[in-house]
């Protein structure tokens, strides 16, 4: 079943420190209208101008995703994507009047329960997903990254981290339903080793840095009073200590999962997938990832969409809504007549059936047969078909209806249709059915890309 896409019902306003800049930066995100996607706005600057949360303007991946755009910069994205990713809403403006968003806590739980408080608005347009058709790997071998998606129904995470770290050791996590985010992944906080924060502080690179809004991870033991006491001066703390049961960390910071590293992984992950601009179907596998690795995989996702661009992709194994005994409990007709061989789902104002082409088919003994094109003519009909079941799915006993054409408009061919083209037939009103008229635009996709198109009208008739 297709779904509506969604936006915030109210604006929200937060505030918070940027871990780079440790400046104080406000935010607000409103809610914005269907195909919208993610965008920020850097109302400090002149021309408050506007930056797509797209992964093509990712130009660093260095402990954060930064997107620049005509010079204009916008500083760890991942946290707060991942949240609206993860509340699945699918458009909203970012107002911010800094170049960081803020790092509240180090996890997305508190832009998460911001979302949930504002509530989430279903818009009519269709949400549109991109979907895996074929298993697609990626790896870094010098960073030890890899990747894998395969398909699947639902957008689906396992990740493994493994920093050969005698304190983390390897670690899972994975979320079955996007569903699961605000419960299992939204609180997971950022992590970062003693040894990383000590460069990092003493280069100034981390003036919004704080152990309350990240884990810090200790591998050593004995570490010299004199040593936590510089630290905690670097950091701002009036002392530091370090617990080193179970996995050491500073302060005796205590976790909220034992798996919450690998789960902030996940966060991520997520936040940065989101740079792809559609919500995913597939089950991902992730070993030892970072924002470089999943930038670039968000790149080849991209790249896979934009290549799609005007194709209509089907995954003809999933299970039909109406196998072709259904379809002929509906129809009337039958070989060499009955042109669709099942219907993969039906909306309240959408259709998709789908016919194999074969060099059996019976046309093609007299239509060009040393060269068998499919008529266009018949094209046009069996798009009908799809159109009238979609008419008769919206009647009860639809075995007592009949749809006769009325009318068609608009026809184009753009390539022809041979043996082995899997033919999609997409359908949609153009207006409301009224008195049992229905009128509808088509396009047949014969592997993928586009091979006909027509408006159609037909009219409903019970059977006296």
């Amino acid at each position: 079943m297709s779904e509506k896409q969604t936006t915030l019902k109210k604006e929200i306003t937060m505030s918070g420190v940027g871990l780079h800049t440790g400046e104080t930066v406000n935010i607000t995100i409103l809610p914005a209208v269907a195909n919208h996607g993610y965008k920020f706005q850097r109302m400090d600057l002149k021309d408050q101008p506007v930056i797509k949360a797209d992964a093509d303007l990712v130009i660093s991946t260095d402990r954060g995703t930064t997107l620049e755009k005509n010079g204009v910069r916008i500083y760890t994205t991942e946290h707060l994507l991942a949240s609206l990713y993860g509340m699945q809403v699918d458009n909203a403006l970012i107002q911010l009047d800094g170049p960081e968003i803020p790092i509240m806590d180090g996890s997305a739980i508190l832009f998460v329960n911001a979302i949930e408080a504002a509530g989430i608005e279903v818009l009519k347009a269709e949400r549109d997903y991109f979907e895996f058709q074929i298993n697609q790997p990626y790896e870094d071998l010098d960073k030890g990254i890899e990747m894998l998606a395969i398909p699947y129904p639902e957008f689906r995470l396992t990740v493994m981290v493994d920093y050969e770290s005698p304190v983390l050791g390897t670690q899972h996590a994975n979320i079955y339903s996007i569903d699961d985010f605000k419960k299992e992944i939204a609180p997971c906080r950022t992590f970062v080793f003693l040894r990383e924060l000590e460069a990092l502080a003493r280069a100034g690179l981390i003036k919004g840095g704080d152990i309350d809004n990240a884990i810090v991870l200790v591998e050593r033991d004995g570490i010299p009073k004199e040593e936590l006491a510089e630290l905690a001066t670097l950091l701002g703390k009036e002392h530091l200590e370090v617990d080193m049961r179970g996995i050491g960390t500073l302060n005796n910071a205590e976790l909220k999962f034992i798996n919450e590293p690998a789960r902030h992984k996940l966060l991520d992950i997520i936040g940065d997938l989101a740079l792809i601009g559609k919500p995913i179907k597939g089950h991902i596998l992730a070993a030892r990832p970072g924002h470089s690795g999943n930038v670039s995989f968000a790149k080849i996702i991209k790249q896979i969409m934009n290549e799609q661009k005007g194709k209509k992709i089907i995954n003809l194994n999933e299970k039909p809504l109406y196998d072709i005994n259904d379809i002929k409990r509906m129809l009337p007709h039958r070989y060499p007549f009955l042109m669709v061989d099942k219907i993969m789902s039906i909306t309240d104002d959408a259709i998709i059936g789908v016919k194999n082409v074969t060099a059996n088919e019976p046309f093609f003994e007299g239509h060009f047969p040393d060269n068998p094109v499919m008529p266009g003519v018949l094209q046009i009909e069996a798009m009908a078909q799809v159109g009238g079941i979609f008419a008769l799915s919206k009647v009860d006993e639809p075995e007592k209806y009949m749809t006769y054409f009325m009318k068609i408009d608009n026809v184009r061919f753009k390539r022809k249709v041979i043996p082995g083209d899997a033919l999609v037939f997409d359908l949609k009103l153009i207006t409301p059915i009224r008195r049992g008229i229905v009128h509808m635009r088509g396009t047949t996709y014969a592997n993928g890309e586009p091979a006909s198109e027509a408006e159609m009208m037909a009219q409903i008739i019970k059977e006296q």
